[in-house]
């Protein structure tokens, strides 16, 4: 069932259930009266990750206080996405771009790696959360994907599952198109590797190459910024491979709200 795009979205913490009233955070109520400007009996959409998506109706107790009551569950809560989104952390200023970008993708989990050229290797993941929360409230997704701590990639390839393909983007590929390459995949289950500003190491590249769960894939004639090889990575795999040949194996996104909501809690 696609997102009801007319409402606005709202993420909680608190559990979800029929007119079990949720008191906003200050940040939320904050947004919905002098941001949204709403006014008691207005609804929204609230959601948690955990319990589907629910329309709520807004009470204002006080000037500066809102509270949530939830009246109807809208969508049930899904599964997450079952694709892994394993990156090499880029210059502050686009990494949330990035982020952002990869749940909008679909991406069920967000794996931070660190490679032999990572310029950035210091994370903030109080950040990071707010960054994917923000993404999935304005795109409709309930399964918020998971924030996994950040692995080096030696390590991320040992405990990699051999049952998960690992598709990583490898700029010495001899073709410019990355369709054949993907249509070799018979795995079901999913992973996309980017490497960082400059590319994998020599070493780096021969050890994916080895792997037998791994397949390389090139990204067209052009040489891309690691945030845009991401969304070309994701979207090949997404059309060849992923949710949008198969319904239901992700929320789909489809336009985002005007007005951005307020970070995560």
């Amino acid at each position: 069932m696609r997102a009801n795009y007319k409402l606005r979205r709202l993420f909680v913490m608190q559990s979800l259930s029929e007119d079990v009233r949720i008191a906003a955070d200050r940040a939320q109520s904050h947004y919905l009266l002098h941001v949204l400007r709403m006014e008691s009996g207005r609804e929204l959409l609230v959601f948690n990750g955990r319990d589907g998506e629910w329309r709520a109706r807004i009470e204002i107790p006080s000037r500066k206080a809102v509270t949530l009551v939830p009246v109807r569950r809208e969508r049930p809560q899904p599964e997450a996405a079952d694709l892994v989104f394993c990156f090499a952390p880029i210059k502050a200023g686009r990494l949330d771009w990035l982020v952002e970008k990869a749940v909008e993708m679909g991406a069920g989990a967000i794996q931070p790696v660190i490679t032999d050229f990572t310029q950035n290797a210091r994370l903030n993941s109080g950040k990071m959360e707010s960054w994917i929360i923000e993404a999935a409230t304005q795109c409709g997704v309930l399964a918020v994907p998971e924030l996994r701590p950040v692995v080096r990639l030696d390590s991320l390839l040992e405990g990699w599952p051999e049952d998960r393909a690992l598709i990583f983007c490898d700029e010495d590929r001899g073709t410019d198109n990355p369709a054949p390459a993907l249509s070799a995949v018979r795995h079901d289950h999913l992973g996309v590797l980017i490497g960082p500003e400059g590319g994998f190491s020599d070493d780096e590249r021969e050890r994916l190459r080895a792997l037998p769960f791994v397949t390389a894939i090139p990204l067209g004639p052009r040489i891309l910024r690691a945030d845009t090889a991401a969304v070309a990575a994701l979207t090949a795999v997404q059309m060849l491979l992923g949710d949008w040949q198969h319904q239901g194996r992700g929320a789909a996104s489809l336009s985002r709200s005007e007005d951005p909501p307020p970070g995560a809690p």
